[in-house]
């Protein structure tokens, strides 16, 4: 796919992957749009990034997804690429129940539905256009789930699932449908997690990722799994217990 002149929305744009997204693609010749729930993080990279226009959105909130969509549709009819990047981690004793399901974000609102109901609400618009795309950010863990994040993984493994039901569905159209799958990235993704586990590793750094995606879009690389996902993906298909087991020691 060629991305340079397109236009292209990006969720949770504001921070992490999304903004090295947002970067990357400016650097090919497309016009960004970024969402995000706060606006100072927002703001910070339109000023950094001239000609980045950005929306102030919860993507869990179906006002603000129709908020949105109206402003995509009236400034940027155009629209030719929608990455639904926005996701939030959270680390959850399935022992507690209720109460720490309960005690912070909905990973399943922000991570998974919205991510669905943008893709309805924008796909007439890509519907139209010569060449477009949809791109899901997943994640290594919706193939083999970090046990202390029970709900994330879930909702990555629900995404990935989604997303070939609708490539599927939408063979022989003008629409694309790619699905990101990062490995750990240094990102705020995890809310300091990793250091709570006792974690050194941060990931590796966001902009390796937007490389890697931009680079498997390009080449119709609907799949783009990067660093160490392969070496999940592929444990799950030969050794799904022992992939777990290796995610999870005791």
């Amino acid at each position: 796919m060629n991305l340079s002149g397109c236009t292209a929305l990006v969720t949770g744009g504001g921070t992490g992957i999304g903004l090295a997204l947002a970067e990357a693609l400016m650097a090919e010749g497309s016009q960004v749009l970024i969402c995000g729930r706060r606006e100072e993080p927002l703001a910070e990279a339109a000023a950094r990034l001239p000609g980045l226009e950005y929306q102030v959105c919860d993507v869990s909130v179906a006002e603000d997804r129709d908020a949105l969509h109206e402003w995509v549709r009236r400034a940027h009819p155009g629209l030719d690429v929608l990455i639904n990047n926005a996701g939030i981690q959270r680390d959850v004793n399935l022992r507690r129940g209720l109460e720490d399901l309960e005690a912070g974000e909905n990973e399943i609102l922000i991570n998974l539905e919205a991510a669905v109901y943008l893709t309805a609400r924008f796909l007439p618009m890509l519907l139209k256009r010569d060449e477009a795309a949809v791109v899901n950010v997943t994640s290594g863990l919706a193939f083999v789930p970090l046990a202390a994040a029970p709900v994330y993984c879930a909702t990555k493994a629900g995404l990935h699932s989604y997303t070939q039901s609708l490539r599927h569905q939408l063979q022989g159209t003008p629409v694309k449908v790619f699905e990101l799958i990062p490995p750990a990235v240094d990102t705020g993704l995890d809310r300091g997690a990793r250091e709570r586990r006792g974690e050194s590793h941060r990931g590796i750094p966001a902009v390796e990722v937007a490389k890697a995606a931009l680079a498997g879009i390009k080449k119709d690389h609907f799949e783009i799994p990067v660093g160490r996902a392969v070496t999940l993906m592929q444990g799950l298909r030969s050794d799904p217990e022992g992939a777990f087991k290796a995610m999870n020691p005791d």
